[in-house]
């Protein structure tokens, strides 16, 4: 077994006397894996039915000569301008009706059954020509699903809609109930009256625009499927497709099942000084979108990316520091895009593993550093190895795409991010040294002391009884803000929110929400929200929020903390029940870091989760457990000196008093 290293390897970007080079630095840097062919679609079928593999024969034969693993893309992530020529009803629409041209990249309608027809046969061809290939170690479809096109709105796009619903639905009468259409006059006689959500006067039907993000997520799935099943027609090798971090528009809950392996293509900004914590949440993702196995990081830049207003090159050790949070929360594999840094196109300034500069630069010696690293730590066998070894944790976020759907839509009760508010949540945990994973809230929590729901506003009867079950069996159970609002069709949950049962175990309803606002000043430009007081020993005394509040009516539980001042004062903030064998928390606000810090604290205690973070580092330091490793991470400006038992595998130093630079990186054996 291997940790891969390695990245997007583009040889039709170059001539072919760069090609012997390109695999000469590759043994060099420690470069066991290259993604190839993401973008060829051109090349392999520069004409409609003619195809042309010599090219990517030569480059596969010479990778496998020199050891290099190959993970071959099937190249259906950006069609050819002939597509578009010949068959013009494949490019997307926008709600705005402007159909997008070519010039690009991405310039398809996932519904388009010439498209998906089209890519299909490319991959037929491609398959039939590599299933064998002694380099392939893994096949890579498309690239980046709906990174640029996520929903199409063209006529296309109507009809297959169209069918989704009626799967869905049945009968129009039932979607006329679900959608709410008694509102606004808006009641359909027939399916064949329904469109995308377009352009419109004013708020688009809200069930609509929901349900328009289910099809499209699903559609571009249906584009993966298809290609995964003329593969599985030849070939058993792994397959996999790249997601995007915390992506919107696509179910990442959804797709998992239909991986081999979790991928994820990442680039937090170097001049954000919270990115590191951000990033810490992303990689926890991947690896619980996995069930807990190992994933792989497939797309990072090793200095500056081209597509920021301001792009920021990484520090000294930054780009190391970072891959080895990555290990620590799971990864397996390690790549970059791209290779070596193009001379020519779009993305000429993104960073690659061989920059501009060539070898003679910090960039290439950090790649040649970590490569060496890797392949050590590759070596490791027993319990003592990394690869294949997992990331304990007992608390746990849960995640849902329709909840971030439905929160950040018009005419919703104010400007919440989801990401945002679960980031504050994961942030908060992690400062204290756990490893959170993430769960649906109908999933199995039976592993998990603690569950944090924030912000989980459409929510299913199942979800909403499997949640309140987890208190009731033993767990610590803590629901955020805007819970429990609607059901699955966006129907308000009457009565108090939260769903019956729900409302039972917290001990609580809701009346109304108050969130923070300032005077709407549309015509003069955005106020500013005044902050939320809070006081409560929970807190370590008094605390600021700004996101959300509400009013909160106890019915059966404690009052822990309360907002001041205002027209909330002295209603409650935080509440706690005990519920049969375990607790129910209720958070009617979002408070700011240290405050939300120091309350995870309180609830964690309680619950007996054990919390390495003691803050004696600092807060930039990361603490990650993952197999019988301790990975320390200095993602601060000063350096700070590290007191655990056990040494260094990295550098062979005791740890015990080691000093830890910025960006200085420890994996400590005990």
């Amino acid at each position: 077994m291997t940790i891969w290293y390695g990245g997007d390897y583009n040889p039709e970007q170059w001539p072919k006397e760069v090609w012997h080079d390109d695999v000469r630095l590759m043994n060099r840097g420690g470069i066991t894996l290259a993604t190839v062919g993401v973008f060829s679609w051109a090349h392999l079928e520069p004409r409609e039915g003619e195809y042309h593999f010599g090219w990517l024969d030569e480059v596969l034969d010479l990778l496998h000569a020199n050891g290099v693993r190959v993970d071959l893309a099937t190249a259906t992530a950006s069609p050819p301008p002939w597509l578009a020529m010949r068959h013009p009803e494949t490019l997307p629409v926008t709600a705005e009706g402007v159909r997008l041209s070519v010039g690009s990249r991405q310039q398809y309608c996932p519904s388009s059954p010439v498209y998906r027809e089209k890519a299909r046969e490319l991959v037929r061809r491609i398959v039939e020509r590599y299933a064998d290939h002694p380099a392939l170690e893994l096949w890579h479809v498309n690239n980046e699903y709906g990174c640029h096109v996520s929903h199409c709105y063209c006529d296309v796009s109507a009809a297959a809609f169209r069918d989704w619903l009626r799967a869905k639905y049945g009968d129009v009468d039932e979607l006329n109930r679900a959608w709410g259409t008694a509102f606004w006059s808006q009641r359909y006689d027939s399916f064949d009256e329904i469109t995308p959500p377009r352009a419109a006067p004013t708020f688009r039907n809200p069930t609509q625009l929901l349900d328009f993000d289910r099809f499209s997520s699903s559609e571009l799935l249906a584009c993966y499927r298809a290609e995964v099943a003329v593969i599985r027609e030849r070939s058993s090798v792994p397959v996999t497709t790249n997601f995007m971090g915390f992506f919107k528009p696509v179910d990442y809950w959804a797709w998992a099942k239909e991986v081999d392996i979790v991928t994820d293509d990442t680039y937090p900004d170097p001049a954000d000084p919270i990115s590191p914590a951000y990033a810490a949440m992303v990689r926890d993702l991947m690896r619980s979108l996995g069930g807990g196995a190992p994933w792989m990081l497939m797309e990072q830049a090793t200095s500056a990316v081209n597509w920021r207003q301001q792009n920021a090159a990484k520090s000294p050790g930054q780009m190391r520091a970072w891959s080895y949070q990555c290990v620590a929360r799971g990864a397996d594999g390690i790549l970059f895009f791209q290779w070596r840094q193009s001379a020519a196109g779009s993305e000429k300034f993104h960073s690659g593993l061989v920059p501009h500069s060539g070898t003679d630069t910090r960039v290439w010696r950090e790649v040649e550093q970590l490569g060496q690293e890797l392949k050590a730590l590759s070596d490791r066998v027993g319990e003592a190895a990394i690869e294949g070894s997992r990331v304990p944790s007992s608390v746990a976020i849960t995640l849902d795409w329709d909840s971030w759907w439905a929160l950040e839509q018009p005419a919703s009760p104010t400007d919440v991010s989801y990401v945002q508010t679960l980031f504050a949540w994961h942030h908060a945990l992690t400062s204290l040294g756990l490893a959170v994973d993430f769960v649906r809230a109908d999933g199995d929590l039976s592993g998990y002391r603690v569950v944090v729901a924030p912000a989980h506003f459409v929510a299913t009867d199942g979800q909403l009884d499997n949640l309140a079950s987890f208190a009731e069996s033993g767990g610590a159970l803590v629901v955020g803000f805007a819970s429990g609002i609607t059901d699955e069709h966006l129907h308000i949950r009457l009565g108090g929110y939260l769903g019956e049962r729900l409302r039972r175990t917290l001990g609580v309803w809701i009346e109304e929400f108050a969130p923070p606002a300032a005077p709407d000043l549309a015509a003069r430009g955005s106020g500013i929200a005044p902050p939320v007081q809070l006081s409560g020993d929970v807190f370590g005394g008094s605390a600021e929020a700004r996101v959300w509040s509400e009013v909160v009516r106890v019915e059966d539980a404690e009052t822990l903390a309360l907002f001041t001042g205002g027209a909330l004062d002295g209603w409650p903030a935080v509440t706690r029940r005990a519920a049969d064998a375990g607790t129910a928390w209720y958070v009617a606000t979002l408070p700011e870091h240290g405050a939300l810090r120091r309350l995870c604290e309180s609830i964690l205690s309680e619950a007996g989760v054990e919390m390495p973070g003691d803050g004696s580092l600092g807060e930039h330091v990361e603490l990650v457990r993952r197999g019988a490793l301790l990975f320390a991470i200095n993602h601060g400006p000063d350096s700070t000196q590290l007191q655990f038992d056990g040494s260094d595998i990295l550098s062979g130093e005791p740890a015990r008093g080691l000093e830890l630079p910025s960006q200085g990186v420890a994996i400590i054996e005990a």
